[in-house]
Parts: structure tokens; C-alpha cells; sequence
């Protein structure tokens, strides 16, 4: 039994080392994301190519 409460100590110190490193990263900037807006201006007129499409007429409307 005292084997248990030993493995649960270490998974909760481990658990809190990588939850400290995690929280590093992220105020560090490690997850911002750099590329995608640049890249999203290359594919802005694609997108608004495909909106522009004509819009689907019902049957009421086809029938006015």
C-alpha cells in the first residue's frame, strides 16, 4: 500500500513540473502563432471569390 502512495507523490510532482513548463511556454510566446497571419492575406481573395456566389433560389421565389 505504501507502494501506491509513493507513485501518486511522483505523478502529482510531475505533473505539477509540467504544468509549470507549460505555463512558461505560453507567457514566453513558445505557442504564438507567426506565420498564419502572413499567410492569410495570400488566400484573402480566394475566400472572397467563393462568397460571391450566386444564392440558391427556392421554390416560392422561382415561382414569382
Amino acid at each position: 500500500m505504501s507502494v501506491i502512495y509513493i507513485l501518486i507523490s511522483i505523478s502529482i510532482i510531475v505533473a505539477v513540473f509540467f504544468l509549470y513548463a507549460f505555463i512558461k511556454a505560453v507567457k514566453s510566446g513558445q505557442y504564438d502563432d507567426e506565420y498564419t497571419p502572413s499567410v492569410r492575406m495570400l488566400f484573402d481573395d480566394e475566400l472572397k471569390k467563393n462568397t460571391n456566389k450566386k444564392p440558391i433560389q427556392t421554390i416560392k421565389e422561382k415561382q414569382v
